[in-house]
C-alpha cells in the first residue's frame, strides 16, 4: 500500500484519512476483533510479517526484532502486546509501516480493513466503556457501521517505548524576557505534556485544549475580555501553538478561523505535527500560520515563539 498524502492537500477541510485495521483478541468464544485506526498520512505501506519471536535480550516485551526495508532498519512491534491484548495469532498477519517524527516503525497486527474518510467532528473523545485499551493511548473514537474504531496516539506508543525521547523533546535553553502566555491546543496528552515543560522551562505562562474546538472557546474568551477592556488580544494572550491532527477541529481549520477573524488574526500562530514536509507547509502558509515546526523538533517551540512575540521574524517556517 503507497502512503496517502492526498487529503493533506485539502486546506481547511477539516477531515483527515484514515486507515482502519484489527487485533483479533482471543476471548472463551474465540477471536474477537478489536478495530484501530491510524492516519494515512503516516503509513508508508502494509507488508507481510515477517514472522519474527521476540527476543529475550529486548528491553520492551512488545519489540520483536528488526529487519531491513529498502533504505531502512525497521524496528517492529507487536501492538497487541503493547496494548495488552491477547492476540489470537494466524498465518495472515501484516506489519504496518509508519514514518512520522523522523523515525521509521513497523506494527504487527492480525489484519488490515479498509481506508475511511472522516471529518474530525466526527471523532469523539476515547471512551472507557471499551474498556479493553488504556484511553491514554487514544485520541478518539470513530463509529463505522456498528463498531468503533480506536485512533490510536502513536506518539504515546513510542514515547513509552523510548521515555529518553520525551525528556530530549521538551529541554530548551530559550528564556523569555517577559512574562508571556501560550494557548497550546493537542489531543494528546503526552505531547500537551512536553510542550508545557518546554514553554514553561522558558518562562511561558500555558493554557491547554485538547482539541481546536475547546482552544477556539477559550479564544473567544480572550476575545471578549480584549473587547471589554478595549485593549489588544495579545495583552491577555501573546501565541497560539497548536496540533495539526486534533478531533472535533484540526490545526488548519483552527488556524483558518483565527486568520479571518478582524480580532484575533494578530494574535502569532505554531502549527505543529510529526507528519510536516516541506512539500505541505505551504498547507499551513495557506492558512496563515507564522511559523511551523516538525514534533522532532519540538524543544525549539519556545525559542520559535519567543522569536515571534518578540517580532525578531518567522522562525521555524
Amino acid at each position: 500500500m503507497a502512503k496517502k498524502t492526498e487529503i493533506l492537500l485539502e486546506t481547511g477541510t477539516n477531515e483527515l484519512e484514515i486507515l482502519e485495521f484489527h487485533i483479533d483478541e482471543q476471548t472463551p468464544a474465540g477471536p474477537v476483533p478489536c478495530h484501530f485506526g491510524v492516519n494515512v498520512a503516516k503509513v508508508m505501506q502494509v507488508i507481510e510479517s515477517p514472522r519474527l519471536t521476540h527476543p529475550e535480550s529486548a528491553t520492551h516485551a512488545s519489540f520483536l526484532g528488526v529487519i531491513p526495508l529498502r533504505d531502512h532498519i525497521l524496528p517492529v512491534i507487536d501492538l497487541a502486546v503493547w496494548l495488552g491484548l491477547d492476540k489470537a495469532a494466524h498465518d495472515q498477519e501484516v506489519v504496518i509501516v509508519t514514518e512520522f517524527s523522523q523515525a521509521v516503525t513497523g506494527f504487527l497486527v492480525s489484519g488490515v480493513t479498509e481506508i475511511h474518510r472522516v471529518g474530525w467532528p466526527e471523532v469523539i473523545p476515547p471512551s472507557k466503556a471499551l474498556g479493553r485499551v488504556d484511553t491514554a493511548s487514544i485520541v478518539g473514537l470513530v463509529e463505522r457501521e456498528g463498531r468503533f474504531i480506536q485512533l490510536l496516539d502513536l506518539e504515546y506508543i513510542l514515547a513509552d517505548l523510548d521515555p529518553a525521547c520525551s525528556t530530549r523533546a521538551w529541554s530548551t535553553s530559550a528564556h523569555a524576557e517577559a512574562r508571556y502566555s501560550a494557548l497550546v491546543a493537542d489531543d494528546s496528552a503526552t505531547i500537551r505534556t512536553m510542550l508545557q515543560n518546554n514553554l514553561e522551562a522558558a518562562g511561558f505562562e500555558v493554557l491547554m485544549a485538547n482539541n481546536g474546538s475547546e482552544a477556539m472557546d477559550k479564544l473567544q474568551e480572550v476575545k471578549n475580555a480584549a473587547h471589554d477592556s478595549g485593549k489588544p488580544v495579545t495583552d491577555f494572550l501573546d501565541v497560539l501553538i497548536s496540533d495539526i491532527e486534533m478531533p472535533l477541529m484540526d490545526g488548519f481549520t483552527l488556524t483558518k478561523s483565527v486568520k479571518n477573524d478582524p480580532v484575533l488574526k494578530t494574535l502569532p500562530v505554531i502549527l505543529y505535527s510529526s507528519i510536516i514536509t516541506d512539500e505541505l507547509r505551504h498547507k499551513g502558509e495557506s492558512v496563515g500560520a507564522d511559523a511551523q515546526v516538525a514534533k522532532p523538533d519540538l524543544d525549539q517551540m519556545a525559542r520559535t515563539a519567543i522569536t515571534l512575540i518578540s517580532g525578531a521574524g518567522v522562525a521555524g517556517s
